[in-house]
Parts: structure tokens; sequence; C-alpha cells
């Protein structure tokens, strides 16, 4: 699938020290090609930035020009995973694996939901502390 050449530029380069991440805009020219994977895109990203480890980059919010040929989106290196599980927001560690989607039934996190909405005030802190403590030991 990779037969064609792919062309990656960057612009807006931020380094951010606060998220310990630099972030950027990709523009893929991907000529004689629907669309590059995120998958290859990181790959390549992470070999041109001299990153470690590929988990490490998050590449999310891909838009592609009318004809063809061309996409645009949005890329985050982090300096270590420590930081990517902190600031990184939860789907997008579950769609790059880093962290396992748990399994639980619609119904059950509805009833959840829903015994969550009957307790008020001081209650709740109780109630929240209770519940993840079921949870872990069950």
């Amino acid at each position: 699938m990779s037969e064609t050449p792919v062309t990656i530029r960057t612009r807006k380069f931020i380094r951010n020290p606060l998220l310990a991440r630099k972030q950027f805009v990709i523009d893929v020219i991907h000529p004689g090609r629907a669309n590059v994977s995120r998958t290859e895109l990181a790959e390549r990203i992470a070999k041109d930035m001299k990153v470690s480890d590929v988990k490490l980059v998050s590449i999310f919010g891909f838009r592609h020009k009318f004809g063809g040929g061309k996409s645009t989106g949005f890329c985050l290196i982090y300096e270590n995973l420590e930081a990517l599980k902190k600031f990184e927001p939860k789907y997008r560690l579950i769609r790059n694996r880093v962290i396992d989607k748990k399994e639980s039934s619609r119904k059950q996190i509805k009833e959840a939901k829903n015994r969550k909405k009957k307790i008020r005030g001081t209650g709740r802190r109780i109630a929240n502390h209770k519940a993840k403590k079921a949870a872990k030991d069950g």
C-alpha cells in the first residue's frame, strides 16, 4: 500500500513545556492514494523527529482536501509516557492502544449514572469513594 511516495510537512511548530510535548500541524501530500493510515504516519513522524517510542506520537483531526491528494491534521509528540497518560484525553489513549478499553454493558453504565444522580451534597464524595473501592475489589 505504501508504494507511492508520501510527503509530510509540518507547520505551526510549538514546543509546549507545560504539557511536556511538541505540537504542530501536519500536511500530508499523497497523490494517487486515497489516504494514509494514522499508524503509518505516526511511524514516519517518530522516525523523522527521532522519537524513542511510536506510542508517544498522537495524531488526530485529519481532513482531506476536495479532489484528494492532500490531508491536514494535528500531531502531538509527548516527552514521556507519564505526560501522555496525564494530558491526553482517554478516548485518544484507547484509540492509540496506550490503555485498554474497559468493557461494560450499556445498561450498567446507565444504572450507575442514575444511581449517581440520586446522591447530592457531601454524601456524593463518600458514595463515589465507596463505588470506586467496590469496583476495584469486585
